[in-house]
């Protein structure tokens, strides 16, 4: 496939899995699992709205002079933004080993430094990947979008300690 047709097919792809996750969640009985389909269908609607603004922008760019060089300098930025585009479902856990903190889900820093009458401790959480049991009928639409359409899902919880 060219790269003239790379952006057409990835919303056709997208597209097509959103429609799988939001049919796949009419069957979810379990609220954890629905919310985790209701973020997975929002996550793959951005993906889709930032691919449609792609493809609009090399449309104004094939059939308009672009003398500022505006558009190309725009839609550069939109295929690098997709480029890293990644869906968090869960959590996401953002660390600073400089200043040894860290933050959850976009929140508040906390710092990862403790102290008692044995010395100063550094203890980070960490994120644990959620099984193919627990994500049920999800799993393997996670994967076949990860392949398939190459964009990075986290489905990850914090754990401390």
């Amino acid at each position: 496939m060219s790269d003239d047709w790379y952006y057409v097919h990835q919303l056709a792809v997208l597209a097509g899995f959103r429609l799988t996750v939001l049919a796949n969640r009419i069957g979810c009985e379990d609220e954890f699992l629905l919310e985790l389909h209701n973020e997975l269908a929002e996550g793959l609607a951005a993906a889709i709205a930032r691919l449609r603004s792609i493809s609009a922008l090399e449309r104004q760019l094939a059939s308009e002079p672009d003398e500022e060089g505006l558009a190309a300098f725009q839609l550069h930025g939109e295929k690098e933004c997709f480029a890293r585009f990644r869906i968090t479902l869960l959590d996401d856990l953002e660390i600073d080993f400089d200043t040894n903190e860290y933050r959850l889900n976009g929140g508040d820093w906390h710092s990862a430094l403790s102290a008692d009458c044995d010395g100063i401790e550094v203890s980070y959480p960490r994120l644990v990947a959620l099984t193919d049991e627990e994500l049920g009928t999800l799993a393997p639409i996670v994967r076949a979008i990860r392949s398939e359409a190459d964009i990075a899902i986290s489905i990850a919880r914090v754990i401390y300690g």
